[in-house]
């Protein structure tokens, strides 16, 4: 099955757009929980995507997201 290259060149600014949205909900979600626990930053995570409307992310993706923001402290300061 082909698909159509202007079908791609049509998705590619919505999909740039969610993106964005995405990118916009894990940078505040970074800057306001980074080094929390992870279940306090997954939730704020999620509630980042809603506010974004851009909680259609695969859970696993969320996860790997507020796995690291948990972590960040550690990564930015160097310390354990």
């Amino acid at each position: 099955m082909a698909t159509d290259p202007s079908e791609y060149d049509k998705s590619m600014p919505a999909v740039a757009a969610y993106l964005a949205k995405v990118e916009r909900a894990v940078d505040r979600t970074r800057f306001s929980h980074g080094g929390r626990p992870y279940a306090e930053v997954h939730q704020a995570l999620v509630e980042a995507l809603q506010a974004e409307d851009a909680q259609r992310v695969v859970p696993q993706v969320v996860e790997s997201y507020a796995r690291q923001i948990s972590d960040t402290s550690e990564s930015v300061t160097g310390e354990r």
